[in-house]
C-alpha cells in the first residue's frame, strides 16, 4: 500500500492509499479520484516526506487491515447517515442552505449536489461533507 497527499484545483488537501503507484496513475487517468471537499476531480499528488518504518510491527501498520479498518468505518458512516437523515435527493444544495439560514426547520438531510453547488455551499458557510463512495459490498452479491 501506497499513501499519497493529494490536492484539488481548489487548494482542498486530503490523503488516499493505493495499492501501488501505478493504480493512483490509473485511477487519475480515469478521472476515478475526486476530492472528498467539494467533489472536484481536478486532483494531484503532493510532496509528501517518507514515513519511516521502526523497528516494531504492530497490527495497526499492516495495510491490509488498515484498508479493513476503513472500509468498515466508511460504511458505518455511510449507514448511520443513511439510517438516521432525511434524504433529499438533488433538492440537497437549495435545502441545506435553507436549513442553515433558518427558513427550512433543523435536521440532519443528506442527498445529491454539484461539484460547483458543493463548493457554493462552503464558501458561504453552510457545513456539508461528501459520504465516502463505497464499493459494492461482497457479502450482498448475487
Amino acid at each position: 500500500m501506497i499513501r499519497y497527499a493529494l490536492q484539488c484545483e481548489h487548494a482542498h488537501e486530503f490523503e488516499a492509499w493505493f495499492s501501488a503507484s501505478a493504480d493512483y496513475d490509473d485511477q487519475a487517468a480515469r478521472g476515478l479520484i475526486e476530492c472528498p471537499f467539494c467533489g472536484s476531480r481536478g486532483v494531484s499528488k503532493q510532496i509528501m516526506a517518507p514515513a519511516v518504518a521502526g523497528t516494531r510491527k504492530t497490527a495497526s501498520s499492516d495495510p491490509a487491515a488498515l484498508q479493513t479498518m476503513m472500509m468498515l468505518a466508511a460504511r458505518e458512516v455511510r449507514s448511520h447517515v443513511e439510517q438516521n437523515f432525511d434524504y433529499v435527493g438533488d433538492a440537497f444544495a437549495r435545502e441545506a442552505r435553507d436549513i442553515h439560514e433558518g427558513r427550512s426547520e433543523k435536521r440532519e438531510i443528506y442527498g445529491e449536489a454539484t461539484p460547483a453547488e458543493v463548493k457554493k455551499l462552503k464558501d458561504d458557510g453552510v457545513p456539508c461533507a461528501a459520504l465516502p463512495v463505497l464499493p459494492p459490498d461482497p457479502a450482498k452479491a448475487h
